[in-house]
């Protein structure tokens, strides 16, 4: 594989069909094997079933502080959507690379295994650094098994750079995301004597009702960052489940909902004002779980990392915010270094049929890591 660049890997990665739901061990093994024969450190991190993990590779000397590349394995769902090129299958076209993970984050990762593959070759002053992990889509799980061994195998890092699409303009920033379900409970009974019991549903309609008080006070009063569309914390309910007949009052009612909150907004804090809000009106009983979590990321501009990795891109490339999520608050939280998101392809294209990313973008982060790498050289 000599003659390998970015765009023949990125062939070779989509094959894998890296669907959340499905082991991605083919995947993280094919690169494994990849990097031990160019004499590249790697280490594991398995789940407890052993048939996902994680990958940490590493290029130059990790007593010195360096730098990280992070990005995840696994990609969204194809079933239900129509494809006119093989989903799992890289077609090239009118400049395009088409394919499930093309964007998202596929791409980057070929790029960054090209240029670990490039740093095996030469003499570094400080150590380059790629974390894959897997089960990225479905609530940032993965990498949170192997955050304690990249704290403890990474030496302070300088800073880390995530690869999401970002179509290679530097974001700083992403608002953080929490989700809840809510059991409404009441009281079953016959509907004719309905004012007798306590409808679950009644319930839950308070609850959704408090949810929407408290969106109105975080959009009026509540802390703003004019770098996002949406300036504020947002609360937005997605499912409700209730009822069994229309004849019988609910004893039960599932509301699913979801806090996306700014970096230095707390979301349990606005939680407890939900519930709060609702115990006032109705003393029944309401069990709340947290299913699922990432914080979310805040970098200064200012800090030196980022403008070291500023002289990196071009001239024109702006800094900002993302809508969406990442691992970077984890992994800032755990490394206690700054956490910058940049990379190839169009977040509007990912998760859609027809997944795409352009070759100009691949060339322009194969240009961005070469100058990363010269930066790390001795």
């Amino acid at each position: 594989m000599n003659d390998l660049n970015s765009i023949a890997l990125l062939s070779k990665l989509i094959a894998f069909d890296t669907t959340s739901y499905k082991s991605n061990l083919d995947f993280i093994l094919f690169i494994k094997e990849l990097f031990e024969q160019n004499q590249i450190a790697v280490e594991l991190n398995f789940n407890s079933e052993r048939n996902k993990a994680n990958l940490l590779a590493s290029v130059g000397p990790i007593d010195q502080a360096g730098i990280l590349l992070s990005g995840h394995s696994d990609v969204v769902p194809v079933e239900g959507q129509q494809w006119n090129t093989p989903a799992f299958e890289a077609t090239q076209k009118d400049g395009n690379i088409y394919g499930r993970g093309t964007a998202d984050m596929k791409g980057f990762l070929a790029c960054a295994v090209i240029t670990m593959l490039k740093a095996s070759k030469i003499e570094l002053k400080r150590a380059l650094h790629l974390c894959i992990s897997y089960d990225e889509e479905i609530g940032c799980i993965g990498v949170r098994g192997i955050l304690d061994q990249l704290a403890s195998t990474i030496l302070s890092p300088i800073m880390c750079v995530i690869g999401e699409p970002t179509m290679m303009q530097l974001a700083l920033a992403h608002k953080g995301k929490t989700v809840f379900r809510a059991q409404c409970c009441g009281e079953e009974g016959h509907s004719a004597l309905a004012p007798n019991y306590v409808n679950a549903i009644h319930v839950a309609s308070k609850l959704v009702e408090s949810l929407q008080n408290v969106q109105q006070y975080l959009r009026e009063q509540g802390q703003q960052d004019t770098g996002y569309d949406i300036p504020y914390t947002t609360v937005h309910v997605g499912k409700i489940a209730g009822g069994t007949a229309l004849n019988i009052v609910p004893n039960a009612c599932v509301v699913d909902y979801e806090i996306r909150h700014l970096a230095q907004d707390s979301s349990q804090d606005i939680q407890q004002q939900i519930i709060e809000n609702i115990k006032q009106d109705f003393k029944v009983h309401i069990d709340v779980e947290e299913v699922n979590q990432y914080p979310g990321l805040k970098t200064s501009s200012t800090i030196e990392a980022v403008q070291f990795i500023q002289k990196l891109l071009p001239e024109n490339t702006s800094v900002g915010n993302i809508s969406f999520g990442t691992e970077g608050g984890l992994l800032q939280g755990a490394l206690n270094c700054p956490v910058v998101v940049c990379g190839p392809g169009d977040i509007a294209v990912a998760h859609k049929p027809d997944e795409y990313v352009s070759i100009e973008q691949l060339n322009l982060c194969d240009a961005f890591l070469e100058k990363l790498l010269i930066s790390l050289k001795l």
